[in-house]
């Protein structure tokens, strides 16, 4: 399999891994958010919480990890295309 063939397999793996955390973790928080409610976290429901605050910080998070492995990815494919 050539590089560019390669990089693009692997940018679709993780793309396609971090949208089912993303896809599973909100679907989680919203399917569960009665459960969630028994949970207390500085005070606040740990459903209206994740709701208001969490969602949008491991949105954040899914975009670092996205963006740390896609220039990993880069820097090793560059350093098989340089020999």
């Amino acid at each position: 399999m050539s590089s560019p063939e390669r990089h693009w397999n692997t940018t679709r793996k993780i793309t396609a891994a971090l949208l089912f955390v993303w896809l599973t973790v909100t679907f989680g928080v919203i399917f569960y958010a009665r459960e969630l409610s028994q949970f207390t976290l500085w005070g606040w429901p740990l459903s209206f919480f994740m709701a208001a605050q969490g969602l949008t910080l491991l949105y954040v998070s899914i975009i670092a990890v996205y963006a740390f492995l896609l220039n990993r990815a880069d820097a090793r494919d560059d350093e098989t295309d340089s020999f």
